[in-house]
């Protein structure tokens, strides 16, 4: 069964969300991960801060934590860090 990474996000510079998306898009193949769904995001209950979600598909959550621990993917986080603030949420399996 599908594991899910969820993003929430808010830009806080779009140029380093460019660089970070260049980075971090490639190194979701390795792991069997996809991107499914990226885009403005609506709270329907409860408070949620950002504006922008992201969802990421893996196989299983073994690849998902193994694409979020990988070298490749630890270097996009600096990069990351200066273009969103932003919560990760691992579900599914």
């Amino acid at each position: 069964m599908s594991a899910y990474v969820v993003v929430h996000a808010t830009v806080k510079s779009p140029e380093k969300m460019a660089e970070y998306s260049a980075a971090a898009g490639p190194t979701l193949a390795a792991f069997g991960g996809k991107l499914v769904s990226r885009g403005a995001s609506e709270t329907l209950a409860g408070n949620q801060p950002h504006g922008v979600m992201v969802v990421l598909e893996f196989p299983d959550r073994a690849s998902a934590k193994a694409w979020y621990a990988s070298e490749a993917y630890q270097a996009a986080i600096p990069t990351r860090l200066e273009a969103m603030d932003s919560i990760f949420v691992l579900g599914g399996e």
